[in-house]
């Protein structure tokens, strides 16, 4: 009999990002052990972008010389390594991505807007060094050009909602689709995380709806898993003395007109355009993955989800 060694997962993040408890909670539900690099809340980021070529939103899964970039794309991956318990349940799979995704957008963007009022900001840098608060807005708002952003009042009221309607879902089952979590749970988790542990002096909103604070209350359980910290420059020395894992014979899907080998460039649709490019060594139905090479970790493959990135074309040098 075989046994397979699992591979070593290290997650670049920092305790209060939003999307990375997400991440944690879900490394949690697999029972999965895991290192943990803390980066900076805002750039520079240095040692990140080492690995990803520019992207620096977080967090960001790395397996060797391999990255892996957007939560949704690290859920996929996570899946791969430890099948069970599944995130993606028969026979609602589809429905709890999508879910998922309008959680990940809709939800956490409404939640964003109102726990970033002035009585949640000041919460948030309560006991930070002076000018913190003023260099955080600035990050975000770079990381947002052209976005439109809600006003807290209307976030309020449509929060309110959405908190209703997931209490709904609650009605008769203790997680959003079923007897156990999925991947709309740890979607729809990490924002309503962020107002009651981060923003809680703004956590009254969530009281009108006891079943959603019943339901955190179980997902919170879940924990994190086994983890050890880790430092960004062995994160990188990881990467510079690996190869990345083989690519997969999967079918190449080719929606630009653009060959395997042509560098590329990639970036996110709205938040966070920082672009990344390198060589395009794979397209397939659900991501990209970029060759490139960096000095300090060496060769790595750079993965993206397909939904919610762009690809095109580099403008020759």
């Amino acid at each position: 009999m075989t046994v397979t060694t699992p591979p070593t997962l290290i997650l670049h993040h920092y305790p209060t990002s939003p999307f990375a408890e997400k991440v944690r909670l879900m490394l949690g539900y697999k029972n999965l052990s895991w290192k943990s690099v803390v980066i900076p809340m805002i750039s520079p980021k240095p040692d990140v972008v080492a690995l990803t070529g520019g992207y620096r939103k977080t967090p960001v899964l790395q397996i060797g010389a391999d990255i892996y970039c957007d939560t949704a794309l690290i859920a996929d991956v996570l899946e791969h390594i430890q099948h069970l318990p599944t995130l993606y349940p028969e026979p609602s799979k589809g429905m709890a991505r999508i879910l998922a995704q309008w959680a990940d957008s809709t939800l956490f963007w409404t939640s964003m807007a109102y726990n970033m009022q002035p009585r949640g900001l000041a919460q948030i840098f309560d006991h930070a060094p002076l000018g913190a608060a003023q260099a955080f807005a600035e990050d975000r708002k770079a990381m947002s050009a052209g976005m439109s952003r809600q006003r807290p009042q209307d976030a309020a009221s449509a929060y309110k909602s959405y908190l209703r309607r997931l209490s709904d879902m609650l009605d008769n089952r203790p997680f959003i689709l079923g007897d156990m979590p999925c991947i709309t749970d740890f979607a729809a988790y990490h924002p309503l995380w962020f107002t009651r542990v981060r923003t809680s002096v703004l956590a009254d909103i969530l009281n009108a709806t006891p079943a959603v604070l019943d339901w955190m209350d179980r997902m919170a359980t879940i924990g994190h898993g086994t983890m050890e910290k880790f430092s960004a420059q062995q994160a990188i020395e990881v990467a510079a003395t690996s190869t990345p894992a083989a690519l997969h014979d999967d079918i190449f899907q080719d929606e630009h007109g653009i060959a395997l080998g042509s560098q590329v460039v990639i970036t996110a649709e709205s938040f966070g355009l920082e672009p990344t490019q390198g060589e395009l060594v794979a397209a397939t139905r659900m991501h990209y993955t970029l060759r490139r090479t960096d000095e300090r970790a060496g060769l790595v493959h750079v993965h993206f989800p397909r939904i919610g990135y762009a690809l095109k074309a580099a403008s020759p040098a």
